[in-house]
């Protein structure tokens, strides 16, 4: 009996990060032969004039063209997917554009016939599924890679938030959530039904970052780091959610020669340039901006630290374990399902840069505990990080029977 194709469209607001790299592994490993996919992307990359356009939408060539840097729409289009970019679908908050998007994504929806929509991140999650909806699609998929209302967050703003995630509930078939506490917390706000709620993990392919004999020394040399120093890393977008400056103060309770590296870029890039002159660290404390090799500079790295606000559960720890590299993370959801506190790495508060110095001393003044601990790590990273069960995952849930209200 041969299975009918479906045509799925993966629509997300911002096509890069752990996020897009997830959206693009799990398109990539559905099953040969079963399936037409899209990518329907949002216009951060337009230029000027395209982006004026309230309704306008590029395709192929055209988009991968104005996408933005770091954009994984040219690894689409080269796999064969189908690219779209919705000029109106921006990150921002704005009723203008918001209801232009939300307009334009049903018109593309209906236009392109889709089988299935399968939606990532806050924005993209909930304008997507409603014009998904508005355009008839037989099946709509979300997937939680955590939730854009958190602690540090007004309670008005938290709470309107979480209305407009039941409004899109209310219109999804299915969901997948990375990371335990991500299911956890969209069953007691009654998001979700049991039935609709997979857990799911970040789709990292771990052999592509184990580290090669030699390949410390390679990556330093690569960064030009000094000889003999100690390095810190940390990887993502240079926003308040991340916690960078967090991070340059903790750098900055360390000795003189433990050095700092970050890769992203991000809108607070300047204003880290001047915190790093203020707190006396240019030495020691560097800020890459994006970068497609991450994979060749995590060997340099002697611990990865990661400061940030809230999460779901970041790529970047499953890509650090693959390289062999000790972990101090904050105990924010779901960062516990991969750093088990004293096993696997270290849980520090968030917000709090004296206990992150003290977590990252601990592992670098003590390395044989903190190779025992990436070790522990990398053991507990099996087939469920990887893309291929990712594929089986989304598989059975684009053919499954659970149903929106």
């Amino acid at each position: 009996m041969t299975t009918r194709k479906l045509r799925v469209a993966t629509v997300i607001t911002r096509f890069n990060g752990g996020a897009g790299q997830v959206a693009l592994n799990g398109a990539l490993a559905l099953p040969d032969g079963g399936y037409e996919r899209a990518i329907v992307t949002g216009g951060v990359g337009m230029d000027s004039t395209a982006a004026s356009t309230r309704n306008s939408v590029l395709y192929g060539d055209d988009a991968v063209a104005n996408a933005a840097a770091g954009d994984l729409t040219p690894a689409a289009h080269a796999a064969g997917m189908e690219v779209v970019q919705v000029g109106p679908l921006v990150p921002q908050i704005s009723p203008r554009d918001d209801m232009a998007a939300l307009r334009t994504l049903t018109r593309v929806l209906a236009e392109g016939r889709y089988d299935v929509v399968h939606t990532h991140s806050a924005k993209g999650g909930v304008i997507g599924r409603v014009a998904a909806a508005r355009a008839g699609v037989p099946r709509i998929v979300h997937t939680w890679h955590g939730f854009p209302f958190n602690e540090f967050q007004s309670f008005a703003r938290r709470r309107v938030y979480i209305r407009l995630e039941r409004i899109a509930a209310k219109r999804t078939d299915a969901f997948l959530a990375i990371g335990s506490e991500t299911v956890t917390t969209a069953l007691r706000l009654g998001l979700t039904t049991p039935d609709r709620v997979r857990l799911s993990w970040p789709a990292v392919d771990v052999d592509a970052y184990a580290a090669s004999p030699g390949s410390r020394a390679q990556a330093r040399r690569r960064l030009d780091l000094p000889l003999g120093v100690k390095v810190v890393g940390s990887i993502g977008r240079l926003t308040f959610q991340k916690g960078p400056e967090v991070f340059a103060k903790a750098i900055a309770r360390l000795p003189d020669d433990v050095f700092g590296l970050w890769v992203g870029g991000g809108p607070m890039a300047d204003e880290l340039e001047r915190l790093t002159a203020k707190l006396g660290i240019e030495e020691r404390m560097r800020w890459l901006g994006h970068r497609d090799d991450v994979a060749d500079v995590l060997p340099a790295f002697d611990v990865m630290a990661m400061a940030s606000r809230w999460e779901g559960l970041p790529c970047v720890l499953v890509e650090a374990i693959g390289a062999g590299i000790p972990l101090v993370a904050t105990a924010v959801p779901s960062n516990q399902d991969l750093v088990l506190a004293g096993e696997t790495g270290m849980l520090v508060r968030p917000e709090d840069p004296a206990g992150l110095a003290g977590a990252v001393s601990a592992l670098l003044d003590d390395p044989a505990a903190a190779a025992r601990m990436a070790e522990r790590a990398r053991a507990r990273v099996g087939d469920w990080f990887s893309p291929a069960h990712l594929g089986t995952v989304l598989d059975e849930t684009y053919r499954g029977s659970s149903a929106r209200p």
